[in-house]
């Protein structure tokens, strides 16, 4: 194999390889010897197959084989040769000998992961933030558990539906004066002042008495999912049927144990610990914001443009797709497509940046992904899908590749909590809402 540098500019790289035909031949008859000793042929016996039959039999997917093992192991020989950690996955172009005659030629071009000098990791200044849960989230948690125990009783005395009521319906939708498909029901319980319905259709239906009719005005939201209604005005012909109001349970032990508990200070306990871990998590993520700050301005190396391009398209399509939903951050209001693209395009060097700075500190340190901490991403991964969890965790026991893209994430992790255990970490106690004032990390 001769190897031939054609360029190198900042973290790109080039080089033309060639591989003599002899080696080629050779690489050739050998696997062809090989299927002659396996293969089973009419009028053959077991072994025996001469190799110029299996040349014309199998020649043609001997030649692709030979020449995909061949490009392949030449690169990774190059890289080792080279001692080049690529960024991304180098790009192979076939020069000549693809229709098996000559030597073989191809180009490789890469972008090599850039030298990182590891920044002084001693003297880390960090605070974590704690705060307590106060007894008025608990009694919110608490009242709103029993607000989805509660349940509904026919309403004796006349009286017009107000919040919180439940009034049995039957309604027409028009369209211009046109009855519209989907828009026509009966014996259906709307909650007044709930959710499920279009905004201002429940509203309107507040002070309604059973046995009434009333017509009210509403429009679709502009992203409905019936195009020909998204955005529309229009009307519903009403009928109240009868009403209900909600009854909710008393916060004892008694509603504590239809929800399988033995009591209600078990819930109150089982609220508590969840809130806890919610803050716990709040701090965690405001102290690992305050480390990659720390870390992002100890960074002095250039990112691959390949990896920041990839990551910089990721983050646009979920800014687009939240353009498309209405969605759009505070902070981008105002701004014109290309100062938003300039402004992500720098997150996307920030995070790029500090991913490959913690893989790097992840490597020196010797800090390594255990078998067991992979298992346990897959079993984590799994219970994000209800239903379907062996199914899950069969995919990413079967597909190393797909298991792989939860590699780096345990692995930022687990630096992350070696640089805060290096670090000298003050704790200072604060409200909720002074833990949650300031966003997560971009990274």
């Amino acid at each position: 194999m001769q190897v031939q540098q054609t360029h190198s500019e900042g973290l790109k790289r080039g080089f033309t390889v060639t591989v003599p035909a002899g080696d080629l031949e050779a690489r050739r008859a050998a696997r062809l010897a090989e299927l002659g000793r396996t293969v089973n042929l009419p009028g053959f016996r077991p072994g025996k197959v001469p190799v110029s039959v299996v040349r014309q039999r199998y020649g043609a997917a001997v030649e692709g084989e030979v020449m995909e093992q061949t490009v392949n192991e030449s690169t990774s020989r190059l890289l080792e040769e080279q001692k080049l950690r690529p960024a991304t996955q180098p790009r192979v172009e076939l020069v000549s000998g693809a229709e098996g005659k000559g030597d073989l030629e191809f180009k490789v071009d890469l972008e090599i992961l850039p030298e990182i000098t590891l920044p002084d990791l001693t003297g880390l200044k960090l605070t974590r933030l704690t705060a307590k849960p106060e007894e008025a989230t608990i009694e919110k948690s608490l009242g709103e558990l029993a607000k989805r125990q509660r349940t509904f009783e026919d309403v004796a005395e006349e009286r017009p539906a107000a919040t919180g009521d439940v009034l049995n319906v039957d309604f027409v939708g028009k369209l211009d004066g046109v009855p519209f498909d989907g828009g026509t029901a009966q014996d259906v319980n709307v909650e007044i002042g709930g959710d499920g319905f279009i905004p201002g259709f429940a509203e309107q239906l507040e002070g309604m008495k059973p046995g009434e009719e009333k017509i009210i005005a509403v429009t679709f939201p502009e992203d409905y999912g019936a195009k020909e209604l998204a955005g529309k005005d229009v009307t519903f012909d009403i009928k109240a049927n009868a009403l209900k109001k909600a009854v909710e349970p008393a916060l004892d032990d008694e509603l504590a144990k239809t929800i399988g508990f033995e009591g209600i200070e078990q819930v109150r306990d089982l609220i508590t610990k969840q809130v806890e871990g919610e803050y716990a998590q709040l701090s965690r993520l405001r102290i690992k914001r305050d480390l990659l700050d720390i870390l992002a301005d100890r960074t002095d190396f250039d990112a691959p443009p390949s990896m920041v391009e990839a990551e910089f398209g990721q983050i646009w399509a979920r800014v687009e797709q939240d353009r498309a939903n209405g969605e759009i951050d505070e902070e981008d209001a105002g701004k014109d497509e290309d100062t938003l693209k300039a402004d992500y395009r720098k997150i996307a060097e920030r995070r790029v940046k500090l991913g490959l700075l913690l893989a790097e500190i992840g490597r020196v340190k010797e800090i390594a992904v255990s078998r067991e901490d992979m298992m346990q991403a897959m079993r984590q991964e799994a219970l994000r899908y209800p239903g379907q969890e062996r199914a899950v965790f069969e995919f990413f026991t079967k597909n190393p590749q797909a298991a792989e893209t939860l590699r780096g994430p345990i692995l930022e992790n687990k630096v992350v909590d070696y640089l805060i255990e290096l670090a000298d970490v003050t704790e200072k106690d604060v409200t909720p809402e002074e833990l949650a004032e300031i966003p997560p990390a971009d990274l």
